[in-house]
C-alpha cells in the first residue's frame, strides 16, 4: 500500500515537472520559428500582416458568437454539445432563403427597371435575413434540447456526449436531403458588396478593410456585450448562474430549471443563427457542411478561453481567429494548413492548461 503511495506522489512529481518543461520546450521552439520567418525571411510585408490580422479579427468574432453557444451550455448542463455547429447551420440557410427570396422580388424603377426588393431595401432585408436566421436557430436549439437531451439528462455524460455527435450527423445529413449537397452562393444587398469596403494604405500599400467584414466584426462585438450584461444583469441571468452553480438548490429557491435550460439553448441557437448569416454575408457560401469546421473550431476557442466562461469564450474565439490568420505565415507553413493550427493549439492546451485561459477548476458533478 505503501509503494503505491509512493508511486502515486513521484507521478505527480514528475507530471508537475514534465508539463512546465513541455511548454518551454514548444514556446522556445514557436518563439525561434516566428523570428526566422518574420525577422530573418521577411517573407510578408507589413500590408500583408495587417490583412491576416484584419481576417483574423473578423473570424474571431464569429467563432467567439459559437463558442459563447458552447460555454452555456456547458455551464449549465456540463455536457458539449457538438450538435451547435449544425445550428448555425440551419441558421445560415434561414438568412441565404431571405436574401434569395428579396432578391426575385422585383420592385423596379424607372432609373432601374431590373431592381429588386433586395437593393431597393437593404436594411430592412438585412434585418429579415437576420431575424429568419436567428429564430430558426433559437427553434432549433429549444427542440434539440427538449427532444434529444432532456430525456437523457439524468444519464451518464457519455450517453449525451453520445447523443449529441449523432444530433450533429442528423441535421447534417437533414439540410442535405433538404436544401441538396451542393454550395449555395449568398446574394448580398449591394451596400454589403464584399469586394467593396475602405482603403487605408500601409507601408505605402494599399489595404481593404471591407464592408462586411467591419458589419461583422462591429455585430459580434455588440451581441458579445448584449449578452454578457443579461447574464449579468437580468433575472434570468441570475437563474442561468443559480442553474450553472447548484440546480438542486436553485429549484429549492423556486427557479424553474427545465425552462432556465430551455431558454439557455435558445439563446445560444440564436446566437449561432446570427454568426450563420454573418458567415453568409461575410464568406458568400453555404451549405449543410458549413456549420462543421466552425463549430468545431468554435469548441477549441471555448476550450482555450476556459470552458463555462463567458468571457474566456469571447477571448478564446479572437485569438483562434488570429492564430488561423496569422500562424501559417508567422510559422511559414502552408496556409492549407490552417486547420492544423486550430486542432494543435486544443490539444497543447489540453496538455499545458486543461482550464483554460480564464477557466477555473470544475466541480466534480452538475448533473
Amino acid at each position: 500500500m505503501k509503494n503505491t503511495s509512493d508511486q502515486n506522489i513521484s507521478k505527480i512529481k514528475l507530471s508537475k515537472f514534465l508539463r512546465p518543461l513541455i511548454t518551454f520546450l514548444i514556446s522556445s521552439f514557436l518563439l525561434y520559428r516566428i523570428y526566422e520567418v518574420v525577422f530573418i525571411r521577411q517573407q510578408f510585408t507589413p500590408d500583408i500582416w495587417v490583412r491576416f490580422a484584419i481576417s483574423g479579427l473578423i473570424l474571431g468574432g464569429m467563432y467567439a458568437l459559437i463558442a459563447i453557444g458552447y460555454t452555456l451550455v456547458y455551464g449549465i448542463m456540463f455536457m458539449i454539445n457538438f450538435a451547435h455547429g449544425e445550428v448555425m447551420m440551419l441558421g445560415a440557410f434561414g438568412g441565404y432563403f431571405i436574401f434569395e427570396l428579396f432578391n426575385f422580388i422585383p420592385t423596379p424603377t424607372v432609373a432601374d427597371p431590373d431592381l429588386t426588393f433586395l437593393n431597393s431595401q437593404p436594411i430592412l432585408s438585412i434585418i429579415l435575413a437576420f431575424v429568419a436566421g436567428v429564430t430558426i436557430a433559437g427553434l432549433s436549439g429549444y427542440f434539440l434540447e427538449k427532444i434529444a437531451y432532456r430525456p437523457l439528462r439524468k444519464a451518464p455524460r457519455l450517453i449525451l456526449l453520445i447523443t449529441a455527435i449523432g444530433a450533429s450527423t442528423a441535421l447534417q445529413n437533414l439540410a442535405m436531403l433538404l436544401f441538396g449537397p451542393t454550395r449555395k452562393n449568398v446574394i448580398n444587398p449591394m451596400i454589403l458588396e464584399r469586394s467593396a469596403g475602405w482603403s487605408v494604405l500601409v507601408s505605402g500599400k494599399p489595404v481593404l478593410i471591407t464592408y462586411t467584414g467591419v458589419f461583422s466584426l462591429v455585430l459580434s462585438a455588440l451581441l458579445m456585450v448584449a449578452l454578457y450584461l443579461v447574464v449579468q444583469k437580468t433575472k434570468l441571468g441570475r437563474s442561468m448562474r443559480a442553474v450553472a452553480q447548484d440546480k438542486n438548490t436553485a429549484a429549492l429557491m423556486g427557479v424553474d430549471v427545465d425552462d432556465v435550460i430551455s431558454k439557455t439553448f435558445i439563446i445560444s441557437g440564436m446566437l449561432a443563427g446570427a454568426a450563420g448569416v454573418m458567415w453568409d454575408i461575410h464568406m458568400g457560401l453555404v451549405n449543410h457542411y458549413t456549420g462543421f469546421l466552425p463549430g468545431i473550431k468554435a469548441f477549441t476557442a471555448a476550450v482555450m478561453g476556459g470552458i463555462g466562461n463567458i468571457p474566456g469564450a469571447m477571448l478564446g474565439g479572437i485569438l483562434l481567429g488570429m492564430l488561423e490568420a496569422v500562424g501559417p505565415a508567422a510559422l511559414g507553413i502552408d496556409f492549407q494548413l490552417k486547420d492544423v493550427i486550430a486542432f494543435t493549439i486544443l490539444i497543447l492546451v489540453l496538455i499545458v492548461r486543461p482550464s483554460g485561459i480564464l477557466g477555473e477548476k470544475l466541480s466534480e458533478e452538475k448533473l
